[in-house]
């Protein structure tokens, strides 16, 4: 196949993969399964399991692909991103957007196969979040790009909450919130490890234009503002004992790291921190579930 084709000569599927951000677009779905489970006490309808959260993938997954696009000239320059297959040259612009608009597309069908409008305009909602006001906008224009464009990366709850009940309900926005307070201390806690590349490149997160020090106190601060937030769907009694007693676990060991980053002199403090707050969202989450059926139903 010649190089305007989608498979150009020297690109394998695995590129087109890594060009949907599968880990993160993974992440999300836990969040997205688990949103669908707690917003009934009945078994979630197997169709809307299946392919509601194949529907929120794909959107996702297209909005990854603009951020490769957008941000291709960036990746070039740092080691975390250098070998994206963009940045890379592997594959073209132009075949990443088709391909970005085609899968955008087929999630936009399927959810309107299989879910409601709600949850449609929603999921859209979110993939310009991410794909335009962040990538475009946000992540170049203020060292809070990370804080205002958190929304977007926090809605895969209420998404799956809104493919079973057709509704948005306060508990789903409990959920949102959650992940809208986790967002900025886990993320900065990697820019923190990542500062010299993100000043070589000229993003202007945080720790480069604040310094390390007061990035960390923020990280120190909003894990604080974590164990609020979190403790809130136990006083609203949307979940019990269990729930509280593993979200207080999570947090603290949460709290530990970034206290961890605010007083010790270790490089690799930033990367650790970063790595424990993706296993205590997904953490977090299962414990819900558990909580949610043992005890709620």
């Amino acid at each position: 196949m010649n190089d305007t084709g989608l498979l150009a000569k020297g690109v394998s599927w695995r590129d087109y993969l890594e060009l949907c951000k599968p880990n993160v677009v993974g992440l999300m779905l836990v969040t997205s399964v688990i949103g669908m489970m707690l917003s009934t006490k009945e078994a979630v309808p197997l169709t809307i399991l299946i392919f509601g959260n194949l529907g929120i993938a794909f959107c996702a997954a297209s909005a990854a692909i603009v951020n490769h696009v957008v941000d291709r000239h960036v990746d070039d320059k740092m080691a975390r991103t250098i070998g994206r297959p963009v940045a890379d040259g592997r594959i073209k612009p132009l075949q990443a957007i088709m391909f970005s608009a085609f899968i955008g597309c087929c999630g936009v069908a399927i959810l309107h196969m299989f879910t409601n409008a709600l949850t449609i305009w929603l999921t859209l909602a979110s993939l310009v979040g991410y794909a335009f006001i962040y990538t475009m906008f946000l992540k170049r224009a203020t060292p809070q790009n990370i804080v205002i464009g958190g929304l977007a990366g926090a809605a895969p709850p209420l998404l799956g909450w809104t493919a079973v009940t057709g509704e948005i309900h306060h508990n789903a926005l409990l959920l949102v919130l959650i992940i809208f307070a986790w967002t900025p201390p886990h993320f900065w806690a990697l820019a923190v490890h990542r500062k010299d590349e993100y000043a070589k490149v000229g993003i202007p997160m945080l720790p480069v234009t604040h310094g390390e020090r007061y990035t960390k106190i923020n990280i120190f601060l909003y894990t604080l503002l974590l164990l609020v937030v979190t403790t809130l769907p136990y006083l609203t009694g949307m979940f019990g004992v269990l729930y509280l007693v593993g979200e207080l676990l999570l947090g603290s060991i949460f709290l530990y790291w970034a206290v961890i980053m605010l007083r010790s002199k270790d490089k690799d403090a930033g990367i650790k921190t970063f790595r424990y707050s993706i296993t205590y969202l997904t953490l977090l989450f299962i414990v819900m579930l558990a909580d949610h059926y043992l005890f709620q139903i």
